[in-house]
């Protein structure tokens, strides 16, 4: 189903986007078992789950950034965001980067 799909079916790119996996195959961007996510909150990826099953507190710790075309800079940009606290299950926005 196209995004446009599914807005017209009264859901907009915001609903659309909630639960996805960053990165994951359009076709089947659902969460897998047995593995570990956390929310982006805010920003152009808001509501997207990214896999930290891989990555240490201190990968996380300075924060990740994402690509992303949804961002102010654009293609070739990105989207930093950064763990609330220790152990958070979210990640909140901080801002784009070219």
């Amino acid at each position: 189903m196209s995004v446009a799909a599914v807005i017209l079916n009264g859901m907009d790119e915001l609903e659309f986007m909630r639960g996805r996996v960053y990165g994951a195959d359009h076709e089947d961007p659902a969460p897998r078992p047995g593995r570990v996510y956390a929310e982006l909150v805010g920003g152009p990826l808001d509501g997207l789950l990214l896999d930290v099953t891989d990555r240490t507190e201190r990968d996380l710790h300075g924060g990740v950034v994402l690509p992303t075309e949804m961002g102010r800079h654009g293609p070739g940009g990105g989207a930093l965001y950064a763990p609330r606290g220790p152990g958070a299950s979210r990640l909140d926005w901080r801002g784009d980067v070219p």
